[in-house]
């Protein structure tokens, strides 16, 4: 053997090393990844839509601090349909995760998903809205809705002698009961006030607006509304604005995000209580954490609400707490 040949030979021995040494390296990389992933836990989040902001956001917040801990959050969308919501929740409980985050399409008819996910021993957590039966669920994080609609009515009565009052209503959340359950209670005493029209519209602007411009065809000395939540109240403004009496209706609404504020600034909307939902989707995923290391939790949190009016909104004009 020459040199030359004796010099190709130990090039190629060395090559070959090499790649066996690469090999074996991705090989204990993907053992590495793969147990990584193994220990990553899962949770799963089933909202009533996510054609709403809010739930956007506290999903947002929930999963900042899920993948904060390097674990997954798998969030799903019902449509509002109570059916689709009871699947999804089924579907979720199949595929692993240890924490549920249900925010219910129908607090009274969520039971059967909620039995299932007790008698699967996943833990739940119900989020903006209380359910019927709190025996299933672990924790209950909500913003203080009858005080939410309380403020409302206190701001009326301070600002109007009297009025001819819509309500807005999505009667299958907890939540929206409470809130339309305070604006009726405080103005109890106040027989000037008299609610003239009702309409559900399941919180969505798109439903609210028909049913604004059906209660003002039907009455057309309407001059407050009070909305269950603010797409419901931008509903009711696309409707007054087409009736060409935007401003001449005092509108309320319950979340605080930026478009409501904005027309509140201008002058259009009379007030909304703000609730954070990134305190709500905060206070969730940290109470999944406590849960998951055998702490005791708080049965029922109630976050309060703070009323947004022309005077105090430009303070925090951009974003959402």
């Amino acid at each position: 053997m020459d040199r030359r040949e004796q010099l190709f030979g130990w090039l190629i021995g060395g090559l070959s090393i090499i790649m066996l040494a690469l090999v074996g390296w991705q090989v204990m990389q993907g053992d590495f990844s793969q147990r990584q992933t193994e220990h990553r836990r899962k949770f799963g989040a089933v909202y009533m839509t996510l054609n709403n902001p809010f739930y956007e956001i506290v999903d947002e917040e929930i999963r900042m601090t899920v993948e904060g801990h390097g674990d997954v959050l798998i969030s799903r969308d019902p449509v509002l349909s109570v059916e689709r919501q009871e699947e999804e929740v089924r579907e979720l409980i199949a595929e692993g995760v240890e924490v549920l985050f249900i925010n219910p399409v129908d607090w009274q008819r969520i039971e059967p998903a909620l039995k299932a996910a007790y008698d699967a021993h996943v833990p739940v957590i119900a989020v903006d809205t209380n359910v019927q039966d709190d025996r299933y669920v672990a924790a209950t994080i909500v913003s203080d809705n009858y005080l939410a609609g309380r403020q409302c009515a206190e701001h009326l009565r301070a600002h109007a002698a009297g009025g001819k009052i819509a309500l807005l209503k999505h009667t299958e959340t907890r939540s929206s009961v409470d809130r339309i359950q305070g604006f009726i209670d405080g103005l109890a005493d106040s027989p000037e006030f008299q609610v003239v029209a009702e309409a559900e519209c399941r919180g969505q602007l798109e439903q609210a607006m028909p049913a604004m411009q059906e209660m003002l065809a039907a009455h057309p000395d309407i001059d407050v509304v009070m909305a269950l939540n603010d797409p419901a109240a931008m509903g009711a403004l696309a409707a007054l604005q087409a009736a060409g009496k935007l401003d001449k209706v005092r509108v309320y609404g319950v979340d605080g995000v930026p478009e409501t504020k904005e027309m509140i600034a201008q002058g259009h909307m009379m007030a909304t209580a703000g609730q954070s939902p990134r305190q709500i989707g905060r206070q969730a995923a940290e109470s999944a954490y406590k849960l998951l290391a055998g702490n005791d939790l708080s049965k029922l949190t109630m976050l309060p609400t703070k009323l947004l009016t022309k005077e105090n909104v430009w303070q925090n004009m951009e974003g959402w707490d």
